[in-house]
């Protein structure tokens, strides 16, 4: 079944942000991750967080979006990161 890797983000220093995204994407490739969305174009319907940026990627498996996070490329790209944003992370199952 595959699983959605989902970022819930606030963005405070765009440009070491930048280095994380550009390092991270790679990586999305490697473990054979489809983009579904990376926007800061987004409305809250209900509830809310303090947030302006959301990204969803799918994977084959959720072994594979766990792979994906705990591998070396990721951890490195992750420390990019640090101090560059506010990030949640979160796999889901998919239903198919």
């Amino acid at each position: 079944m595959s699983a959605y890797v989902i970022a819930i983000i606030k963005v405070t220093n765009p440009e070491a942000y930048a280095e994380y995204a550009r390092l991270a994407a790679p990586v999305n490739a490697q473990f054979n991750s489809t983009l579904l969305a990376r926007s800061n174009q987004f409305e809250f319907l209900e509830g809310g967080l303090d947030c302006n940026r959301v990204v969803i990627n799918r994977f084959d498996t959720i072994e594979a979006a766990k792979a994906f996070y705990h591998s070396v490329d990721y951890q490195a790209a992750k420390s990019k990161r640090i101090g560059a944003a506010d990030f949640n992370m979160l796999v889901v199952q998919g239903n198919d």
